[in-house]
C-alpha cells in the first residue's frame, strides 16, 4: 500500500488504506480526505484530542453572532422587496418574476413558503440567514480541513464569524448568506468528487451547483475556480496513473488503476447538465430585465476593486487585515491553495470584466468569496502558536465591533443614508383617523415608501388615494397611480404626505399633476422630519 502522510501538529500520521497518491495529490496537492465530514476531531491544545466535530465551534460562534440584535435594525429597501414578493399569492410571485426580479425569483419562493409557517416579524424574515451564515461557517471549517487540517479549518470558521459582514448579510432577508452556504458546499462536494468519485457524489455535486445557481446567478462565476480544480484533478491523475505514470499499488502489490483522467472531465460536464438545464432559462429572463432592475449601478471603476474588501465585511479595517492574512495564506501554500485562491479571485475578476462592460459590479453579489478568503488566512494563522492565532481573531473582531454596532442600527450604507419608516409609521398609526389618506412621492422609487409604512402598519394603513392598480397585480415592486389626482382626492379631507429626503416645504417638493392637485386643495397643518423620510399632515383648504 502507497501511503501519504498527513500534516497534524508537527506529526506525521499514516494515510487510511482508502487513501491513494493519485488522491492526495489531487485539487491541488491536498492532504487525506476520506474522514467523513462529522466526526472530525479538533486538536486544541495539550496533545490532547477533543471530539468536537470541526464545524462545530465556527456554526456556533456565528449563530450567536448573527442573532444577537437580529431584529434591531428595521428592514430597508431591499429586505421590503423581499417581505413584498414573499407576501403575495404563488401567481403573483411567477407574474413578478416575469416582470422585473426573475434572478431572485427562486428565493422569494423559498421565503414565500417559510413566511407561511414563520409569519413575517423582522426577526422571522431573517432567521434563514441566519441559519445559512451558520451554516457557511461550519462548512468552511470543515473544508479548510480537507485542504488542511482541522486546525486551519477551525480558524478560518472562527475568523469568518467575527466579520462584520457575517453579522450583517446573515442579519438580511436577502439571499446572500445562503449563497455563500451553497458555494461552500458546491466547493466541498466537488473536492470530495474529484477525491473518491461516485455516481452519488457527483449527483450532490450538481444538486448544489444548481441550487447555487438558482439563488444567486453571479454566484456562478464560481464555476470558473471549479475548472481549475477539475484540471488540476485530470494533471495530477496523468502524473500519477497515466501513460507512463507510476499508478498506485493495491494491499496485495498489484497496481491499482486510477479514475482515466478524461473521465474526470465528462463527470463534471455531466454534473453541469441540470446545472444549465435549470439556470440558462433563468438567466436569459433576467438578462432582459437588467436594464430595469439594474438602472441604479454604474459602470465599475479601477478603484471599485480597491474598496471590495471593505464593502463584503463591512468595515474597511477588518477587510484589510482578512486580505492581508489571506494574501500571506496564499503565497505560504503553493499548491495546496490554489483552490481557495481561484475561488476568490475567478469570480472577482469575472464581475469587474463584465462590470466594465455593463453595470454589474455590487459588492455584495461577491459576498460568497468571503469564506474562501478566510480559508486562506486561517492557513496562515494556523502556522503561528495556537495562542497567538486565536488573538489575532480576536483583535480581528475588536476592530469590527464599531461596524457590528453600527449595522445593527441601519442596514442602509452609509450608515448615515437611513431611511426611518418605521417612526413615521409609528406617527401615522397613531394620529389617522377614519376616513384619512396616504400619499407618496416619489411612487416609483427605491426607497419603496409604500412598502415600508405597509409593512409596520398593516391593516392600519391609511387609504391609498392615488392607487389604481397594486404591486402584485401589476406583477412588479412598484404601483400604479391616478392619472388624474384632483379627482381621486376629491372626497379626501385629510392627507398623510410621505416624501423621500428631509422637506422643509413638503407641498412644494411634489412634482408634476399630482404636486398640483395637493397644492390646490390642500395645507400643510404640521411637518415630522426624520432619517431619510418626511412625513406631513395635510388638511383641506377653508
Amino acid at each position: 500500500m502507497v501511503t501519504c502522510a498527513i500534516p497534524h501538529h508537527g506529526r506525521s500520521l499514516p494515510a487510511p488504506p482508502s487513501v491513494t497518491v493519485w488522491q492526495a495529490r489531487n485539487v491541488g496537492d491536498l492532504s487525506d480526505k476520506s474522514i467523513p465530514v462529522t466526526g472530525i476531531g479538533v486538536r486544541l491544545s495539550g496533545g490532547r484530542l477533543r471530539s468536537v466535530p470541526v464545524w462545530l465551534v465556527p456554526a456556533t460562534v456565528t449563530l450567536l453572532a448573527t442573532l444577537a440584535g437580529l431584529d434591531a435594525a428595521q428592514p430597508w429597501r431591499d429586505e421590503l422587496a423581499t417581505w413584498s414578493a414573499a407576501t403575495r399569492g404563488l401567481s403573483g410571485l411567477f407574474r413578478l418574476a416575469g416582470t422585473i426580479d426573475a434572478a431572485t425569483g427562486p428565493y422569494y419562493l423559498l421565503v414565500h413558503a417559510w413566511l407561511a409557517v414563520a409569519g413575517d416579524s423582522v426577526a422571522a424574515l431573517r432567521l434563514p440567514s441566519a441559519l445559512a451564515m451558520a451554516a457557511t461557517a461550519g462548512l468552511t471549517a470543515v473544508l479548510g480541513h480537507r485542504l488542511w487540517d482541522a486546525r486551519v479549518g477551525t480558524l478560518a470558521g472562527l475568523l469568518f464569524a467575527v466579520l462584520p459582514g457575517t453579522s450583517r448579510y446573515g442579519q438580511e432577508a436577502r439571499p446572500y448568506a445562503l449563497a455563500g452556504a451553497l458555494a461552500v458546499l458546491s466547493t466541498l462536494l466537488l473536492v470530495d468528487a474529484l477525491r473518491r468519485p461516485s455516481r452519488w457524489r457527483w449527483a450532490g455535486y450538481a444538486a448544489a451547483t444548481t441550487a447555487l445557481g438558482l439563488t444567486h446567478l453571479v454566484a456562478l462565476t464560481l464555476l470558473a475556480a471549479h475548472a481549475v480544480a477539475v484540471l488540476t484533478a485530470t494533471r495530477a491523475v496523468r502524473a500519477d496513473g497515466g501513460p507512463g505514470g507510476r499508478g498506485d499499488r493495491s494491499s496485495d502489490g498489484g497496481q491499482r488503476r486510477p479514475p482515466v483522467p478524461g473521465r474526470v472531465v465528462r463527470w463534471w460536464f455531466a454534473a453541469l447538465v441540470p446545472v444549465a438545464t435549470a439556470v440558462v432559462p433563468l438567466a436569459l429572463i433576467a438578462r432582459g430585465q437588467r436594464a430595469r432592475q439594474l438602472d441604479w449601478v454604474d459602470a465599475a471603476r479601477p478603484g471599485d476593486l480597491a474598496a471590495l474588501a471593505g464593502g463584503v465585511t463591512q468595515s474597511s479595517v477588518v477587510g484589510g487585515v482578512l486580505l492581508g492574512l489571506a494574501a500571506l495564506g496564499a503565497a505560504r501554500a503553493g499548491r495546496r491553495g490554489l483552490l481557495p485562491v481561484s475561488c476568490v479571485l475567478a469570480p472577482v475578476l469575472l464581475l469587474f470584466l463584465a462590470g466594465l462592460v455593463v453595470p454589474l459590479w455590487v459588492p455584495r453579489y461577491l459576498v460568497f468569496v468571503v469564506p474562501f478568503g478566510c480559508l486562506l488566512a486561517g492557513a496562515a494563522l494556523a502556522s503561528a502558536r495556537l495562542p497567538a492565532a486565536l488573538a489575532v481573531v480576536a483583535l480581528t473582531g475588536l476592530l469590527g465591533l464599531p461596524d457590528q454596532a453600527a449595522l445593527r442600527r441601519t442596514h442602509e450604507w452609509p450608515r448615515s443614508a437611513t431611511v426611518d419608516y418605521r417612526a413615521v409609521a409609528e406617527i401615522v398609526g397613531s394620529g389617522r383617523r377614519p376616513g384619512d389618506a396616504v400619499v407618496y412621492s416619489p411612487r416609483d422609487s427605491w426607497l419603496f415608501l409604500d412598502l415600508g409604512l405597509r409593512y409596520h402598519l398593516g391593516g392600519r394603513t391609511p387609504q391609498d388615494a392615488l392607487l389604481v392598480e397594486g404591486q402584485e397585480r401589476r406583477g412588479d415592486l412598484w404601483a400604479a397611480e391616478c392619472d388624474r389626482p384632483t379627482e381621486c382626492l376629491a372626497e379626501v379631507d385629510r392627507v398623510w404626505l410621505v416624501l423621500a429626503g428631509r422637506r422643509s416645504e413638503p407641498l412644494a417638493a411634489v412634482p408634476g399633476v399630482k404636486g398640483d392637485a395637493l397644492r390646490d386643495r390642500f395645507a400643510v397643518a404640521r411637518v415630522w422630519p426624520h432619517s431619510g423620510i418626511t412625513l406631513a399632515l395635510l388638511t383641506r383648504r377653508g
